[in-house]
């Protein structure tokens, strides 16, 4: 039971990261390198001061954190200049699509044995992220659909090396460290066009203190108890997730592409990962 509520709450704080991106950048509160720069750094913040009080701080920057701080980095930004070009649900097909190819690939190069249950519900989810997205997204521009193909990638190897660590917490905080001021390089050398309010530096915050700082620990805690084809599968229900939450807080409307799609994803998942 308290595998399956870490899980839970990781996958509602990645649908979170997405309502929160999605609100800054639509209502051009901040630009795409100053979010992810804002992002970063109040995750960096609130991991390394829970590192520091737990006592954890002789385990930073573990063994291989440069690659995963690097795969961290490449996820944020990709993901949030993406959106620059691309809408929701396209955005959403081609990153959770890339993400489960990724770590599929990685898990069959690990040698991980993957029953037929799992294929069937992969292919039943993907299916149905297709029906959700596919009819309505029309043809993605070629810059957006490669930045978020990227970022797919990234954060399916940050993915695949969680299941290493030992000390999430501690492991977690270094990413974050450690992308932190790359991110901000950027936003110096390439500065967005658009003003930081308030609001938007508050919209990154809550995304990279809760969303992604505690979100993404907690999915280092969950990673080494499951398998990464599992993994994988599991994060096909984070855009019926964030629709979802759209829906709630930013009054998306409810279309019957999402009636139709959600029981198919729902379905999918919980034949992937039946025992």
């Amino acid at each position: 039971m308290r595998l399956i509520l870490l899980t839970l709450f990781t996958l509602i704080a990645f649908a979170a990261n997405s309502v929160l991106v999605r609100s800054a950048l639509a209502s051009e509160a901040i630009g795409p390198a100053a979010f992810g720069a804002v992002r970063l750094a109040s995750g960096a913040v609130i991991l390394l001061a829970l590192t520091l009080i737990t006592r954890e701080r002789r385990a930073l920057f573990p063994a291989g954190s440069v690659v995963s701080g690097a795969a961290l980095l490449v996820y944020v930004v990709g993901f949030s200049y993406a959106y620059l070009w691309l809408d929701t649900g396209t955005g959403a097909l081609i990153l959770f699509g890339g993400v489960q190819v990724t770590m599929f690939a990685g898990a069959l190069m690990a040698g991980e044995k993957m029953p037929r249950a799992r294929w069937l519900g992969a292919g039943l989810a993907m299916l149905g992220l297709a029906l959700l997205f596919g009819p309505n997204s029309g043809r993605p521009d070629v810059f957006g659909a490669a930045l978020m193909a990227v970022a797919a990638v990234g954060w399916g190897v940050y993915s695949l090396r969680g299941r290493a660590v030992k000390r999430p917490l501690a492991a977690s905080a270094s990413t974050f460290l450690l992308a932190t001021p790359l991110a901000a390089a950027l936003l110096l050398v390439f500065p967005d066009g658009v003003g930081i309010s308030p609001s938007g530096v508050g919209l990154a915050v809550a995304s990279g203190a809760i969303a992604s700082g505690l979100g993404y620990a907690l999915w280092y805690t969950v990673l080494p108890q499951i398998s990464s084809s599992m993994a994988a599968v599991l994060q096909l229900s984070v855009p019926i997730i964030a629709l979802a939450g759209g829906m709630l807080l930013l009054s998306e409307p409810l279309t019957q592409s999402f009636l139709m799609a959600a029981p198919l994803i729902v379905v999918g998942v919980l034949v992937a990962i039946r025992r």
